[in-house]
């Protein structure tokens, strides 16, 4: 890491109370040495300087920020603006609007609806089948 880059990092990390950087840093290779350097930054912090806390923080409640971010469920509400409306559309015209947004691809057409089959009635009466049986086993 050269010289510049440090010097910058500690102006970043130093106190506001405190003057821009130190002296012995802007003076040079020769006025430094790499022990005075470790030893300055091994010693202990001020007693009056701690980050870690900040003066009037309250601490918030895990709880309490859950409840506040948690999603609210808004189905009551919407179900009774919806059904609150008079107004209600011709069937006419609800096709009309749904035909129009519908896509070309086939998943977005209706399925078909397939017609219904009528149940299928006998073609022979009653009398048909006496005169095949007559026919058929010869009996009257």
């Amino acid at each position: 890491m050269s010289a510049s880059l440090l010097r910058r990092g500690l102006e970043l990390l130093e106190a506001p109370d405190r003057g821009k950087a130190l002296p012995a840093l802007q003076r040079g290779r020769d006025g430094l040495r790499a022990a005075g350097t470790v030893r300055r930054r091994k010693r202990a912090p001020d007693p009056g300087r701690n980050k870690a806390t900040v003066k009037g923080r309250v601490v918030k409640s895990a709880i309490e920020e859950y409840h506040k971010k948690k999603a609210v469920n808004h189905l009551r509400e919407n179900l009774q603006y919806m059904l609150k409306g008079r107004f209600v559309a011709d069937k006419a015209i609800t096709e009309q609007v749904l035909a129009q947004n519908r896509g070309r691809k086939s998943k977005d057409q209706p399925p078909k609806k397939a017609a219904k089959k009528k149940p299928e009635g006998t073609v022979f009466t009653e009398e048909d089948f006496r005169k095949f049986e007559r026919e058929y086993f010869g009996r009257p």
